[in-house]
């Protein structure tokens, strides 16, 4: 594959260009080069979200296919909230001091995390490459990125809470994981299926704070329900996702 050279060869739409512009330094557009140089996609078509911590743009591969390309900024991310997210994790001893190198860190965190949680048969992107600050995934969506459920909640609740409520059984069991940000914010409705995004906060369980973050994780769950008119109490999900621990 023949190399870019300039950002307006690798960044097609001029907003997309303007963001990484103003956003990312030249270490970040130097890390999109060269994972474009590896195949892992041709060129950025455009931003699909921004975030605090992240934006995420649409890119496209040789074949035509999408990739989603998320790219972590160096220079804005609340540093501090990071750290108690990698700190204790074991995968991670020697947590970096640099806010750079914790920040590539964390994006490396993400691949792995997402790995294991597919691994253990949770619907989440395919994670296929990272480089520095930078996470290339599947794109999850057709032309358009699929919505998270708070833009467009499922038809069927009880299948959807049925569905969360066994990954949450499974996180803990098979990938021994927990979400520890999980919300509606951070599931797709991607044709009538959830699909688990966001995953780079994820710890070990026997992560220090596991257990809090797990129970948040329950608590925004069964008040997400409970607004869209299934009522959940946080009792009765745990026992949900406990009746999901039991079967084999």
């Amino acid at each position: 594959m023949m190399q870019k050279t300039h950002l307006s060869e690798l960044v097609k739409e001029e907003k997309a260009r303007e963001i990484f512009a103003k956003v990312f330094d030249l270490k970040t557009i130097l890390a999109l080069h060269r994972l474009a140089d590896h195949g892992y996609f041709d060129f950025v078509e455009f931003v699909i979200s921004t975030g605090k911590e992240a934006h995420v743009f649409r890119a496209q591969d040789h074949s035509g296919n999408y990739r989603a390309v998320k790219i972590y900024k160096t220079l804005t991310t609340d540093f501090k909230n990071m750290r108690s997210y990698i700190e204790g994790d074991l995968r991670f001893k020697e947590v970096k001091r640099d806010q750079r190198q914790l920040i590539n860190q964390w994006t490396r965190k993400e691949f792995k995390n997402l790995e294991e949680f597919g691994r253990a048969g949770i619907r989440v992107p395919l994670p296929l490459a990272f480089n520095e600050n930078i996470l290339v995934m599947e794109f999850i969506g057709g032309e358009n990125a699929a919505p998270t459920l708070r833009d467009k909640p499922p038809e069927d609740l009880g299948k959807t809470k049925a569905v969360v409520a066994k990954w949450m059984a499974t996180m803990v069991e098979k990938a021994k994981l927990v979400h520890a940000d999980l919300s509606e914010y951070n599931i797709l409705n991607f044709e009538g299926q959830p699909v688990l995004i966001d995953c780079g906060q994820s710890v070990l369980t026997s992560h220090p704070k596991a257990k809090e973050f797990f129970e948040r994780d329950v608590k925004n769950m069964a008040n997400y329900f409970s607004k869209m008119g299934l009522k959940t109490s946080e009792t009765e999900f745990l026992e949900q996702i406990r009746g999901f621990k039991k079967k084999p």
